[in-house]
């Protein structure tokens, strides 16, 4: 099974960053206000930005050295990620 870490971008500007192992439910969940309290008070635009992991445990270290970084250090992992 897959897992994936994604980070949101927010109404305000702000990023959001989560794990899953469906991207497409959870983005609806969090469109739906019920995904987390962060996207209940920061309405989500889109995603983007997503990878992929084979395991729960990866995805989760890897979603907690994203939440980490600073918006500028996201924007920059969204930029490099784009020029892929």
């Amino acid at each position: 099974m897959n897992y994936y870490v994604y980070i949101i971008l927010c109404n305000n500007g702000s990023f959001y960053t989560g794990y899953t192992k469906n991207v497409a439910k959870r983005l609806k969940l969090h469109l739906n206000g019920k995904g987390a309290r962060y996207t209940k008070m920061h309405p989500p635009q889109e995603i983007v930005y997503i990878e992929q992991f084979t395991s729960r445990t990866e995805a989760m270290r890897r979603e907690k050295i994203i939440k980490k970084l600073s918006h500028k250090q996201k924007a920059a992992l969204i930029t490099m990620h784009k020029k892929r």
